[in-house]
Formats: structure tokens, C-alpha cells, sequence
């Protein structure tokens, strides 16, 4: 049995991983802030959505798993390093192990010049985008490079098609999705031939709330109008950026380090 934290769990990507990993036969805390920020324009995930999740991924698991309990929940602000720890530690104590942290929590904010961006929200996308990621490295490392070798240890983190490209009104957003990309190619140098992978994944337009608000920053009547910038010519399901998040958590992925994998329907083309 395979162990994995996933933030950003209550919605989107961070909810789809969860339930393929499940449906995987992992064991899994899902983890999320769920709660609204203030500096930030759009209804975030709530409790209620995070314990949905984890509901549906513990009837997953059972099947999986012959009925051993396989899934907690636990509410934890990515920008805070004290409860990310705490929720490694409680993987530690319910399964024994940790095999892969995956950060996916995310927020989004533009919609004006940068120089017009209120700083609070600024200061929130970084906190949250990049932030978020360095506190759960800083957490989850030292648990994975804790296990016996011969390692199979995986970080990984949501980047985004806005770390390689320019999008207008959205800054402080392609800023931190950028620095993620930066943050897993550092990591894999530094864990080198420890056994623990470092990797990311870059979506494109995909359904999630998050697409919703893009839209509506970019004054769109629906978030389908993003579709048209992708070669599939239609919006990504989480479920498939969850995909590829299971193949790079899992074992059979150890050649693969301080990637950041294009799962954007052809976007980066």
C-alpha cells in the first residue's frame, strides 16, 4: 500500500487525485484550507466539499482494499509550514509511511495590470501558488527521504500552461505557477539519486471553479470559450490531469525527474 497527502483536495484537481488514487489502492489525507479568503474574489472549496471527498474516495478505496480504511480528511492552510507538518505527521501515525506529497492546492485573481493588482491578493496568489508548494516540501521531504532504501518517494506539484506563457491581467498568477516550475527542477537536482522524485504537472484549460473565475477575469460568458485555445478543441477534465499525476506518484515513474509534463491538450504546441 502506497501513502499520499493531497492539498488543494476539496474540489478540481486536488479532488480528482484523490479519487484515483484511491480507486488505486492508496492510502490518502486529503487536505485544504476550505474556507474563503477575503483577498480573494471567488468562493474557494468548503468543508462540506472536503468531507464529500473523502467520502466518495473512502467507498473507493473499501473496494480496493477489502474494506481497510484507506482514507482520512483534515482542514489545513497551505501557507501554514506548522499545519502541513501536522498533516504529514498524521499520514505518518495512520499508515506509517508516506510515498508521495502532492501539492495541488491553487487560487487565481487578475483581471487588471499588475501595477493595479491590490497587494493583499498579490501577496495571496504567491502565498498560495508557490508558498503553498515550498511549505509542503519543507514538510514532506524530510518524510519521504525517511523511508528505507531502496526509495520510491514522490513530490509533486500542479504547475500550469501560465508558467511557460504571458498571460495578460494575470501576473502575480503566471509568477507563482512559474517559480513552481523553477522550485520542482531544483528539487530534483538536490534529491539527486536518493530515491525521492521530484515532478510537476502543467495543465491547460481545464473545467474546474478556477477555469470559471478565468472567465469571468477575462469577461467571457462561460468558461467553454477556452476551449478554442487548446488543439482538442475542448476543456480538460480534472480526472485527466489526475491521470498523470497517478502515473508520476506511482513506482513505475523513477526515470522521471524535475519534469514539468504538458497535460494541456496540446496547449504548449
Amino acid at each position: 500500500m502506497r501513502v499520499a497527502v493531497v492539498t488543494g483536495a476539496a474540489r478540481g484537481i486536488g479532488a480528482a487525485t484523490v479519487r484515483r488514487l484511491a480507486a488505486d489502492g492508496w492510502a490518502v489525507l486529503a487536505v485544504d484550507a476550505a474556507a474563503d479568503d477575503p483577498n480573494l474574489p471567488y468562493p474557494l472549496g468548503t468543508k462540506d466539499e472536503l468531507a464529500a471527498v473523502a467520502a466518495e474516495a473512502g467507498r473507493m478505496a473499501e473496494r480496493a482494499s477489502a474494506g481497510e480504511p484507506r482514507i482520512a480528511h483534515r482542514v489545513a492552510d497551505v501557507r501554514d509550514p506548522d499545519a502541513l507538518a501536522a498533516a504529514v505527521a498524521e499520514a505518518q501515525e495512520r499508515w506509517g509511511v508516506l510515498h508521495a506529497a502532492i501539492g495541488a492546492a491553487g487560487a487565481i485573481a487578475g483581471g487588471v495590470p499588475q501595477p493595479e493588482l491590490a497587494p493583499a491578493t498579490e501577496r495571496a496568489l504567491i502565498e498560495i501558488n508557490l508558498g503553498g508548494v515550498l511549505n509542503l516540501a519543507r514538510a514532506a521531504l524530510p518524510a519521504l527521504l525517511a523511508a528505507p532504501q531502496p526509495r520510491s518517494g514522490r513530490f509533486l506539484a500542479v504547475a500550469s500552461a501560465a508558467a511557460t506563457r504571458g498571460l495578460p491581467l494575470l501576473a502575480a498568477y503566471c509568477a507563482a505557477k512559474a517559480g513552481v516550475a523553477g522550485l520542482i527542477r531544483a528539487l530534483a537536482a538536490e534529491l539527486g539519486d536518493s530515491g525521492v522524485t521530484a515532478n510537476a504537472v502543467s495543465p491547460g484549460s481545464t473545467d474546474t471553479a478556477m477555469l470559471a473565475e478565468s472567465a469571468r477575469i477575462y469577461r467571457l460568458a462561460a468558461a467553454e470559450a477556452f476551449a478554442d485555445q487548446q488543439p482538442q478543441r475542448r476543456l480538460l477534465r480534472p480526472e485527466e490531469i489526475a491521470a498523470a499525476l497517478a502515473f508520476l506518484a506511482g513506482e513505475d515513474s523513477s526515470a522521471v525527474t524535475g519534469a514539468v509534463v504538458p497535460v494541456d491538450g496540446g496547449l504548449a504546441l
